[in-house]
């Protein structure tokens, strides 16, 4: 969402850096005593002491049933890493418990995260499906148990919060209500035939949404019956408050909040405010959304916006349903809304403009999945291959722009666009971690699609056919790691005459998770190339951002002369998963390496300057907590078009990426971007 004033967040950056002098100097002062060695035979025997998940309270009595089985053999093959673990942090915790201060200091410092990981079973290895040992079985009973925000983990549900503060929190916090996971998020329900693959879609939805920060599904046989189980239903909530705002005098401040879980109902709501007093356009500035996830069974989202800025201005309502799972039949959407935008339009000649516009526009789709059966090698993969249909209709209805020529401001003309689709998907998800998040359990898609677009644009200029095909695949590679692949091809044609056309190429790599005596650490590796092919005059691509790493599809920095209708990027990031843990916070190591290409065309790609952008600095995240990622980051850009500051410091927010999946939805235009 659009942040009206963005906070710098001085008085917080202050604190912060308090605590990480205090927080080097306890280390600085621990890490000559770490222990090398790899005998320590307080560890022995410690796989057969494991206290896992009991859930005694609903008196399970049979023993394992599911992959907590898998927790031993993690124990076994990780159990040196977890000694040496064990030794710094028992070490550290014996020097710093000397001395009062320095007692409360590491109590509200460290939080043994991975000393802890072979019970919790947190960074394990990729599992398979636990659930098929029951398949076809009757769901008897199903029981809900909802954790606390902090302490318990689903795989440990009688870890203890750490600190008072944590206690606090998990006490204050709404959980999600019991009704709303059953009557809202469950794909099954009693009495249904056990399916293996619906129940590890379901978990995999549950941790997808941003109320719930893990979940899982225990499969429990009743004790005397061959043909009945029961389902344990396991979530755990993230802390669903997020205040925001900043304060640069009484002339000059913003508040808000961004509730994701309003009363556990499981809503979201959003407001902000802002004043600016010497501002002679508008002082206040205002914005707000209503968010209905999952209403009932059907999986509708309800969605409301009001935006009332200075350079923009909208109303929007939206209900739409994707296509969840690969059982799901039906998707669709129905969008509304009034939007009055200043546009910041800069010419070639690099002058910048602001373009006030005005219009409606709708859009309406839908979608229907076909189930494809045929030999698969891999049984899991077996019906879950997708022939998908979808029809859209898009209308824009321009009331305020510039003047509208068939040379200039083509891109504001009145439209009325139908595309049809037809394309094929086939995707599964395995578990991991240590990719994208710290610690929590990331489903990463393994499949592909391929999908091909046709229709006509009933624009003011005149009518025009467009055509475009798209085509992804990702998976894991043996001993390499994961690779994503993606390739478009799109334009329009009037007159025979082909206009607006992109090919775009992107690839994504992270390699294996590797051990190292300083934590965990992966490779990143992205590349993003997009050909702009008979654009308008007022199109460009750029490769300014404001962020770093894989978390920005740009170099890094912001320039209006980083702009044309060519682009190349290659991006390289290295992650250090510590040990650390700062107040509940994970703590991770980044260097990254960011490279670029643009240009107009009047001038080959290749014969540019290459762009570039270095860095390091390290994250942080609490992954029961809504916040994004903090980072601290210095950045050397050595030949940045006006750039006269080439080393750069940042304390900003990192947004927690998604992967990209092979889900086929509406049809589109694709993206020039």
């Amino acid at each position: 969402m659009y942040q009206v004033y963005p906070n710098e967040c001085k008085s917080a950056l202050r604190q912060f850096l308090v605590w990480l002098i205090l927080f080097f100097g306890c280390v600085l002062s621990a890490v000559a005593q770490i222990d090398t060695t790899h005998n320590n035979k307080s560890g022995q025997g410690s796989t057969n002491q494991i206290q896992v998940d009991t859930l005694r309270h609903i008196g399970i009595k049979t023993g394992p049933t599911d992959s907590l089985a898998a927790i031993h053999i993690t124990a076994q093959t990780d159990s040196v890493l977890m000694r040496r673990d064990s030794v710094f942090y028992t070490r550290l915790k014996a020097s710093m418990y000397k001395h009062r201060l320095t007692r409360q200091l590491y109590d509200a410092v460290f939080r043994d995260v991975y000393n802890s990981r072979i019970q919790t079973g947190e960074v394990s290895q990729i599992e398979v499906n636990p659930f098929k040992v029951f398949e076809g079985r009757i769901i008897g009973d199903i029981y809900i148990r909802r954790l606390g925000v902090f302490g318990q983990t689903v795989y440990d549900t009688l870890r203890k919060p750490g600190n008072w503060i944590e206690r606090v929190g998990s006490n204050v916090h709404t959980n999600t209500r019991e009704h709303v996971i059953r009557n809202s998020y469950l794909l099954f329900q009693q009495g249904d035939a056990l399916n293996p693959t619906i129940l590890r879609d379901n978990e995999r939805l549950l941790r997808s949404t941003s109320i719930f920060h893990d979940a899982r599904i225990l499969v429990v046989p009743r004790p005397g019956s061959q043909q009945f189980v029961d389902v344990y239903v396991i979530t755990q909530d993230v802390w669903s408050l997020l205040p925001n705002g900043g304060f640069g005098g009484f002339t000059n401040f913003s508040v808000g909040f961004d509730q994701v879980n309003f009363r556990g109902l499981g809503h979201q709501l959003f407001a902000q405010f802002a004043y600016s007093g010497n501002d002679p356009r508008q002082k206040t500035e205002y914005q707000a959304r209503y968010k209905v996830p999952f209403i009932g069974k059907t999986f509708l989202t309800a969605e409301a916006d009001m935006l009332y800025l200075r350079d923009l201005k909208q109303v929007a309502v939206k209900l739409y349903r994707p296509f969840l799972t690969p059982d799901t039949k039906y998707a669709g959407s129905i969008e509304l809304n009034h939007t009055q935008v200043n546009n910041r339009l800069i010419t070639r000649n690099d002058s910048v403009l602001l373009v006030p516009v005005s219009y409606n526009y709708s859009d309406v789709w839908i979608g229907r999945s076909f189930r494809l059966f045929y030999k698969q090698r891999d049984t899991e993969e077996k019906g879950r291959s997708r022939l998908v249909v979808a029809l859209r209709n898009t209308n824009y209805e321009y009331f305020k722009r510039p003047d509208v020529t068939a040379d200039t401001n083509q891109i504001y003309q009145d439209s009325r666009t139908t595309l049809f689709s037809v394309g094929f998907s086939r995707r599964k998800y395995t578990r991991d971690v240590l990719i994208y998040g710290f610690g929590r359990t990331e489903d990463v898609p393994i499949g592909e699609s391929v999908a091909a677009t046709v229709g006509f644009d009933n624009a003011e200029l005149g009518r025009r056919l467009y055509a475009g095909v798209n085509f992804s695949q990702g998976k894991y590679v043996r001993h390499l790691g994961y690779l994503y692949g993606l390739v478009n091809l799109g334009g329009y044609v009037r007159d025979h005459k082909v206009e607006q056309a992109v090919f775009s190429f992107e690839s994504n790599y992270f390699s294996p998770l590797m051990k190292t005596k300083w934590g965990n650490m992966r490779h990143f590796f992205n590349t993003r190339y997009t050909v702009g092919i008979d654009r308008f005059d007022n199109e460009y691509i750029s490769l300014s951002s404001s962020g770093s790493g894989v978390n920005t599809d740009g170099i890094g920095i912001n320039s209006d002369q980083l702009r044309g209708t060519n682009r190349w990027f290659v991006n390289y990031e290295n992650v250090l998963f510590s040990r650390l843990s700062l107040i509940g916070f994970r703590v991770a190591f980044v260097t990254f390496v960011n490279l670029g290409l643009v240009s107009f065309p009047d001038r080959p790609l290749l014969s540019g300057p290459l762009y570039q952008g270095y860095g390091i600095g390290f994250r942080l995240r609490n992954e029961n907590l809504t916040f994004t990622s903090f980072q601290i980051r210095l950045a050397y850009y050595p030949n940045i078009p006006g750039n006269t500051i080439p080393f750069r410091t940042a304390f900003e927010g990192v947004p927690t990426l998604r992967f990209r999946d092979f889900d086929l939805s509406a049809p589109r235009i694709i993206p020039y971007q």
